[in-house]
């Protein structure tokens, strides 16, 4: 039985293969479509194999169809991880990305996560709660723009374009919430997720949406299963930077966050502190003693994060203390 090890650059269209077997690597080129992944990977099927590709979305999709048949050992890589981690580098095309990614994973692959495949509910509500994200935009570019359109008086088009927008609004706010409805059925009809979303609910702060992205993110609660984890990926943990006795800096919140989830976490924050509830106690005695209120403010969004994890793990509803006193 022979190791190998594939990597491989996603395009809408085309895969770039570089398979690795000892020292010799070999470049493919196959068509992005089930068929053509099934006929090239048959080959490797009595062996030992790695295979490896950056996390690109939908087009993945194809690709996951396929390899979950195999029994291969599956890494799917954070591009931005990838990215960093190659260093000065010069040039950039297809081949050589694959190339990349397989000396990547040839070097990091004891540090890496295998690959599992998502069920079919939780890719359903991803998809979903990508529709919806991309109608709120539309829905915030039209507003914007109606605004600008007061500036086009002079030229008499102003409540011609206003009008239309209106209506476009209308129906990108009708599309919504068909989304929503389908969104909230596909959880209330798994009776896991009802409960998780019943449970989530519970907490100070968290609505609907939040809690969509909280299950979609953790797939349920199996992927990410730590709360300081799903901090770290929001972006709602200060991290250090010092050097020596020079170098020093106030701990600050990485750029390299959810930044969707964290724009959610906010309003659910938001929302918390002015409810009657322990957050809002806490984040009104804070501001009090003369704390920053974003500084504050970041600590309740980690706060309700760790009591989304506290009732999921507890199977419990949240109790608010002020109400119980």
């Amino acid at each position: 039985m022979k190791n190998f090890i594939i990597g491989i650059d996603i395009s809408s269209k085309t895969l770039d293969i570089c398979v690795k077997e000892q020292q010799e690597l070999t470049h493919f080129e196959i068509e992005n479509s089930q068929k053509a992944i099934r006929k090239f990977f048959n080959k490797y099927k009595n062996e030992q194999v790695l295979v490896s590709m950056e996390n690109t979305g939908r087009y993945n999709w194809n690709l996951y169809e396929i390899l979950v048949k195999f029994n291969f050992k599956i890494y799917v890589l954070n591009p931005l991880h990838l990215s960093k981690s190659l260093g000065l580098v010069r040039g950039k095309d297809d081949k050589t990305d694959a190339y990349r990614i397989c000396l990547f994973t040839e070097k990091n692959k004891e540090d890496l996560s295998i690959w599992k495949p998502t069920s079919k509910v939780v890719k359903k509500l991803r998809i979903l709660i990508t529709e919806r994200n991309s109608r709120v935009k539309m829905k915030r570019r039209l507003l914007k723009q109606q605004h600008d359109y007061k500036l086009m008086k002079d030229v008499g088009l102003d409540k011609e374009l206003t009008k239309l927008s209106k209506q476009f609004i209308a129906q990108i706010e009708k599309q919504k919430k068909m989304i929503e409805q389908k969104i909230e059925a596909i959880i209330n009809e798994d009776s896991e997720l009802k409960q998780q979303a019943k449970l989530i609910r519970s907490v100070p702060g968290v609505g609907k949406v939040l809690s969509w992205i909280m299950i979609a993110k953790t797939e349920g609660f199996t992927k990410i299963t730590d709360p300081r984890k799903m901090a770290c990926y929001s972006g709602v943990v200060p991290f250090e930077h010092q050097s020596g006795t020079s170098v020093y800096r106030k701990p600050r919140v990485s750029m390299f966050a959810d930044k969707s989830t964290k724009a959610i976490l906010h309003l659910g924050a938001m929302s918390a502190i002015r409810l009657n509830n322990d957050l809002s106690v806490y984040y009104k005695r804070k501001v009090n003693e003369g704390k920053n209120k974003m500084l504050v403010l970041n600590n309740v969004r980690n706060k309700i994060i760790h009591r989304i994890f506290a009732v999921i793990k507890n199977q419990e509803l949240y109790k608010n203390p002020l109400v119980l006193s």
